[in-house]
């Protein structure tokens, strides 16, 4: 039974690399505990306190005094320098000082702008012009010249060191107010550290004018600069700690030194880890996993070091606090391993995020952009998704999709140029209950081989070949191919339950490659074609009826279908070649030959009387349905022979398919068939007696066959 330490003091205490999953830390007080590489894994921390110590506060406090301190020695030098350079008395002083002064202002506004980085870089700059400008002065012929430029270039050398003095001090005020806030209890020690901040600057600047015997107007200007010096070291002091990345490293030092003796996290295994309305500051999660570890309403996150983990990014980490992420945009973000649990994601933008292993269970993902993010291992379960973008998105076997709560989805971002078609799922009405994980379930157990510049059908199918060879244990098939225009070609591979899927998309790729090399080099001897003749002859093939003029000189038969078995090529004087890609329901005559449209429509004939005759004349059954749909397709005038070919050689699928319509192999031969004859209506005139035919027959030929 895991341990139950709920509402215990457990400060100081050490857990280093033990085994506490599902252990119960609820309301304990963890301050200064040490979890470093210990296993949490489903413990429960809500409610508790982490953090540090009332002991090692104080030490962070003096520590922030002493900043404070060294801030005030600096100021010192700055206050004298103001007070030096409004004595009156010395005229040249004055003048010096006064540039000094109008360069130093511009360091402080390059600084508030750009960064304390871009405001060094500003003086730097300045500081070499002035130089210059010295020893052109000083390189006048008479003795006055020589005075001034000594005296200009001892200014410039003692703004210089002021300037200096002014940065470091400005360095170590907001370096001490970061390390205050960062540390302080309820911000009373950062209210301590700033009015002391503020105090000393003021005094020193005193202290400089009563040094250096200037009036009390001056004074009082000295003091006035005090004051909002005071105001600018701790406006980038609280700036950075804000996550402002103009300063990001004074902040970044300020929690690392301010969670040095915190609660520590380091290295620690935190999956599916409860910490909401944990309080967090001072904590250390550098190297934690943090797969799906629930934040919901923790406090003082955003002062806990995080190291590189999705936490570091301001807007992930307040998404994970509030659950809040209405109508915002995350595009391209890494949301890995997050925990989403009953967030609010309605209309907000998902597009290209990386939500691999993460939780929306519960979740509001209504009108969500999920455009190409990767859901691998992602759980949807209960998620209310109407309305949401799916196109592209990467999903599989580990994705969990139960009981998802949607009415339709779309599956493209924009719509088809010239329309407002986005592809809606369902295209007309709403799902039914269960119908959307339906729609999905076979992308889940699907290998996705995209290729861009055309496919070399004898390379795919000496690959295929050698894939199922190499993965005997795994049945391969073919599920879809689709053209999607401009060369690219996507080939949908059917694979079992707990595949390695990314292993046979590593294994097919790289052996196609392979293979492509050699069939290419074939290719170039043959034609003494040039490379770019090549990818022009790929381009051409992604379109399925160039396999024709792809296929070896060499008499080969090849079957490949579900289940590949291996079988070594036979030489015949058969001049064709039938390959049977999967269960497409499709064959490729390669012979060379003129296309016999005769012959095919007597086979397809053949087939179909091999089918029963339908009982009632007036109910027409699959074989009269099948006849006509024949008929239809054979008296088609705008029909090319090839595509009447390739279109009867659909229906010859769907007559295999009737005379075991049971057969799951059948099924998908024949739902692969109507899908290709439903494409080849989208190249026909709207006026074509075929698309009237085909829109009243395939509906009830697919019921025949129990497709729905």
């Amino acid at each position: 039974m895991p341990p139950d330490y709920s509402g215990q003091n457990l400060r100081g205490r050490s857990f280093k690399g033990q085994d506490l999953t599902g252990a119960n830390f609820s309301k304990a007080d963890i301050r200064g505990a040490n979890f470093s590489k210990a296993i949490l894994k489903g413990a429960n921390f809500t409610g508790a306190k982490a953090g540090l110590q009332k002991r090692l506060i104080v030490s962070l406090l003096i520590g922030s005094w002493l900043l404070s301190a060294i801030s005030s020695f600096f100021s010192i030098l700055l206050g004298s320098f103001v007070a030096y350079a409004f004595n009156l008395s010395e005229t040249e002083n004055f003048n010096g000082g006064m540039i000094s002064l109008i360069i130093l202002i511009v360091f402080c506004i390059v600084t508030v702008r750009k960064g304390l980085t871009a405001g060094f870089g500003a003086v730097a700059v300045a500081v070499a012009i002035a130089f210059a400008i010295a020893f052109v002065v000083a390189g006048g012929f008479d003795v006055a010249g020589v005075v001034a430029g000594i005296g200009a270039i001892t200014g410039v050398v003692t703004f210089a060191l002021v300037v200096a003095g002014a940065g470091a001090g400005v360095v170590a005020g907001a370096v001490a107010v970061a390390v205050a806030v960062a540390g302080a209890v309820a911000g009373a020690g950062a209210i301590a550290v700033a009015v002391a901040v503020g105090v000393t600057e003021v005094v020193a600047f005193a202290v400089a004018g009563a040094v250096t015997g200037v009036g009390a107007e001056v004074l009082v200007v000295a003091v006035a600069g005090a004051g909002a010096f005071t105001l600018f070291i701790a406006y980038i002091g609280w700036r950075s700690l804000e996550g402002d990345e103009k300063d990001a490293w004074i902040r970044s030092f300020a929690i690392t030194f301010a969670a040095t003796g915190g609660t520590s996290f380091f290295g620690a295994d935190l999956t599916d880890a409860d910490l909401t309305g944990a309080t967090l500051k001072n904590t250390d999660f550098r190297i934690a996993n943090l797969t799906r570890t629930r934040f919901y309403e923790s406090k003082k996150l955003d002062l806990a070091r995080v190291g590189d983990a999705i936490l570091a990014k301001r807007d992930i980490l307040n998404l994970l606090v509030s659950l809040n992420g209405r109508n915002k945009s995350y595009f391209g973000a890494n949301l890995k391993g997050a925990n989403l649990i009953g967030a609010d994601l309605k209309e907000a933008n998902f597009k290209d995020t990386d939500i691999t292993e993460a939780t929306f269970a519960g979740a509001c993902l209504e009108w969500l952009n999920l455009t190409l993010a990767q859901a691998v291992g992602t759980d949807f379960t209960r998620a209310q998704m109407t309305g949401a973008c799916v196109e592209a998105w990467n999903i599989e076997s580990t994705t969990k999709l139960d009981h998802v709560d949607c009415r339709f989805i779309y599956l493209l971002e924009n719509p088809h140029p010239g329309t407002d078609d986005r592809e809606r799922r369902p295209s007309s009405g709403d799902f039914q209950q269960g119908e959307f994980t339906k729609l999905f379930a076979e992308v889940l157990n699907t290998v996705d081989l995209i290729f861009r510049n055309g496919i070399d059908w004898k390379a795919f199918v000496s690959t295929f070949k050698k894939v199922q060879e190499d993965n005997q244990d795994t049945e391969l098939a073919i599920q879809s191919i689709a053209n999607k225009g401009d060369g690219v070609v996507v080939v949908k591979l059917d694979v079992p339950d707990g595949t390695d899927k990314e292993k046979i998309h590593s294994d097919f790729m790289q052996n196609y490659q392979l293979a492509l090399q050699a069939v290419e080099e074939k290719y170039k001897a043959q034609l003494q074609a040039k490379d770019n003749e090549i990818t022009i002859y790929r381009q051409q093939s992604a379109d399925m009826k160039e396999i024709i003029s792809l296929l070896a000189n060499k008499p080969i038969n090849v079957q490949v279908d579900n289940k590949v078995e291996t079988k070594a090529m036979t030489n015949s004087n058969d001049s064709s070649r039938n390959i049977n890609i999967g269960n497409i329901g499709r064959d490729f005559n390669a012979s060379g030959q003129a296309l016999n449209l005769g012959e095919i429509s007597g086979t397809v004939t053949n087939t179909i009387n091999q089918l029963p005759t339908a009982q009632e004349p007036e109910k027409p059954g699959i074989k009269e349905l099948l006849t006509q749909l024949q008929a239809a397709i054979e008296a088609e005038t705008d029909l090319s022979d090839e595509d009447k070919a390739e279109a009867l050689e659909q229906v010859q699928a769907l007559a295999e398919a009737g005379k075991n319509p049971q057969e799951e192999t059948k099924q998908k031969a024949a739902k692969t068939a109507l899908k290709i004859l439903k494409g080849t209506m989208t190249g026909l005139p709207a006026t074509a007696t075929l698309i009237e035919a085909v829109s009243k027959l395939l509906p009830l030929i697919s019921k025949f066959l129990g497709l729905g």
